[in-house]
């Protein structure tokens, strides 16, 4: 492609990826990464680096071995090239045991889910009145914020099922917002139950910029 799309939408809401500090990778396949990538025309006028040029890049331990020893099921997602600038640029934090750097500990916190990929590390931002967390593909978009529904690319279903259980069940009140990569059209909604005992996303919103935590 001649075009990042993550690039050019960060320019239009005016922000610099060079002033981005870190970037926090839930897992490494290419629609969730490979935004770190320069365009393939960068790439071929001989730019060997990564995109975001002053930040830390933050990934889990598991998510990270499972880059570099992909399952056969998944190795098409992955771009080696990538698990390589990330090695080499000399600002990769590898995240064991789910404890985030300490200068970001007052703010974040993660958790960790296997069923759709192993070591899938997912960030809680914590607010003032309630909490956002970007769900990746545990809940890729508003759809799937029922319990039964999953993707075809989902490692282990039952276990993503149960995974999306324990994490309403923590935030059944406190007015989880939900961050969608994939949902085409939303770009995050709060969670609530309704009155058939079934999880569902209220106040759903199409502009991130909407968010207030």
């Amino acid at each position: 492609s001649n075009s990042n799309m993550l690039i050019e939408n960060l320019k239009k809401i005016n922000i610099d990826p060079d002033e981005i500090d870190y970037v926090i990778l839930s897992h490494l396949h290419f629609d969730h990464a490979g935004g770190l990538l320069p365009t393939y025309n960068e790439m071929q006028s001989g730019n060997d680096g990564l995109n975001f040029t002053q930040a830390k890049y933050i990934v889990g331990e598991e998510a990270w071995e499972r880059a570099k020893n992909p399952h056969f099921r998944d190795r098409a997602s992955f771009v080696p090239e990538l698990n390589k600038r990330l090695e080499e640029s000399g600002r990769l934090i590898i995240i064991k045991d789910l404890i985030p750097p300490k200068e970001l500990s007052s703010t974040i916190r993660f958790f960790q889910s296997e069923g759709h990929t192993p070591g899938q590390m997912h960030t809680i931002v914590k607010g003032e009145n309630q909490s956002v967390i970007f769900a990746g593909d545990l809940i890729p978009g508003s759809n799937w914020v029922h319990l039964p529904i999953t993707m075809g690319y989902d490692r282990y279903p039952e276990k993503l099922i149960e995974e999306k259980q324990n994490l309403y069940k923590e935030f059944a009140d406190q007015n989880l917002q939900i961050f969608f990569t994939h949902d085409p059209k939303y770009a995050w909604g709060q969670l609530e139950k309704n009155e058939k005992n079934r999880f569902h996303c209220v106040n759903l919103m199409e502009n991130f910029q909407q968010l207030s935590i």
